[in-house]
């Protein structure tokens, strides 16, 4: 199921994902006063282009205080403005932890839907760049395990464009983690600032017939390049990005796997618990009957991330790594 569903002849310009991000701010922030930005480190990089189209009212570049910056967006939120905050790194978001999880993720059950907390929490995923333990994590399934937050992680210009206009007209927190190793990449996207993406709905980036790839985040280079390459060998291949991870859209990956009877989840986070993990598990659950093969998982091992890159390269799902595991299952 592709849901591009704007017309051919649609306005588009071609950007990268880090332009996406930048501009999907800056289009929010024109169209709702209510929106305004805050973290750390904001006055360089993309976000440096935020500040200079609106200020230091509407842009807040907060000291290295992660609980406590998140814990104003909250407050803010709560009030009735709709804070994007930026968290930099997916590491810091442990520090801010306590904000995210028992603040924005509870406050709407615990006041019985009387209070809203539409706060976007921004956080990148750095890794394969030798930034060694601490700044490598790729930490997403531990929110998916939090009730109250949705989880959303692009992997092209135009869904982090669309998802992430989409987080911030959210009534829910929303956490958009996006991944370095895709930055650059760049596509044509709708210029529409209407244009969203949304949440809780999957997209086909490959259509198939013989095996199912489900690849999260910057798994999604790797897969499409596996996908190729196979496609060259007879092997028919669908990959599948989640684009959310919560809500997850379950009904795709089940008809997807209804067809080829093969499953195989990439994903770059540790393997315990992993978002490759859950969703194994949901096809296991309620599409058994379509399995032809076991379900495989190509994920992180349970590791801290070395310093040395010819250490690092080697732990991430590769192409190479996914064109091995779809032939063991033929």
């Amino acid at each position: 199921m592709n849901t591009d569903l704007r017309p051919k002849d649609a306005p588009v310009q071609r950007i990268s994902y880090m332009e996406a991000i930048v501009q999907a701010q800056i289009e929010e922030m024109q169209r709702d006063p209510r929106v305004i930005l805050l973290g750390e480190d904001l006055a360089i990089y993309g976000d440096a282009k935020v500040l200079k189209a609106f200020g230091d009212l509407r842009v807040w570049n907060t000291p290295i205080s992660e609980n406590s910056f998140s814990g104003i967006a909250v407050g803010a939120a709560m009030t009735g403005m709709r804070p994007v905050v930026s968290l930099s790194i997916a590491s810091f978001m442990y520090l801010a932890c306590d904000q995210i999880i028992n603040q924005a993720g509870k406050l709407h059950y615990m006041t019985g839907g009387q209070m809203k907390v539409p706060v976007v929490f921004r956080c990148s995923m750095y890794y394969n760049t030798s930034i060694a333990a601490q700044h490598s994590d790729r930490c997403y399934p531990m929110f998916m395990n939090s009730p109250g937050l949705k989880v959303v992680a692009p992997t092209s210009p135009t869904d982090m464009k669309g998802l992430l206009k989409s987080s911030i007209r959210d009534d829910d927190p929303v956490l958009v983690f996006e991944d370095s190793t895709l930055w650059t990449t760049k596509e044509d996207v709708p210029s529409d600032p209407d244009s969203l993406v949304p949440i809780g709905q999957a997209d086909i980036k490959h259509v198939g017939s013989d095996v199912t790839i489900v690849a999260i985040a910057g798994c999604m280079k790797p897969a499409l390049a596996a996908a190729k390459e196979l496609e060259n060998e007879g092997v028919s291949v669908e990959v599948v990005d989640p684009r959310t991870l919560v809500p997850l859209d379950k009904d795709a990956i089940i008809r997807s796997v209804a067809k080829t009877g093969r499953l195989i989840v990439v994903d770059n986070a540790n393997r315990t618990c992993n978002a490759a993990a859950e969703i194994a598990a949901t096809v296991a659950e309620e599409g058994f009957g379509y399995l032809k093969r076991p379900i495989l998982r190509l994920s992180t091992p349970d590791v801290h991330i070395p310093f040395s890159p010819a250490l690092e390269k080697q732990l991430y799902p590769s192409k190479d790594t996914i064109i091995a595991a779809v032939k063991s299952l033929q």
